[in-house]
C-alpha cells in the first residue's frame, strides 16, 4: 500500500468525521449501506463500510471526502 493511499474499509470515527454526525448515526449508516452491500451480495464487516461505497452514495462519486470552500 502506498503511503498517501488511505484503507479501503471505513470505520465509525472516520465516518463520524466526514459527516459530523454522532457515533449512534454513524453506526446505523454503516449498518443501512453494509445492508445495501449485502444485497448486491458483497461481503461486509460489521461497524466497518467500504470507503468507495461511502464516497460513491455521500459524495456523488467521490473518492476522497471534498474541500469545505471558504
Amino acid at each position: 500500500m502506498e503511503q498517501n493511499s488511505k484503507p479501503v474499509i471505513m470505520g465509525v470515527e472516520e465516518v463520524m468525521h466526514a459527516l459530523v454526525i454522532s457515533r449512534p448515526y454513524a453506526y446505523r449508516i454503516i449498518r443501512m449501506l453494509n445492508s445495501e452491500m449485502e444485497q448486491k451480495g458483497y461481503t461486509t464487516i460489521k461497524g466497518k463500510v467500504s470507503r468507495k461505497y461511502f464516497y460513491e452514495r455521500f459524495h456523488c462519486g467521490d473518492a476522497a471526502p471534498r474541500q469545505e470552500a471558504r
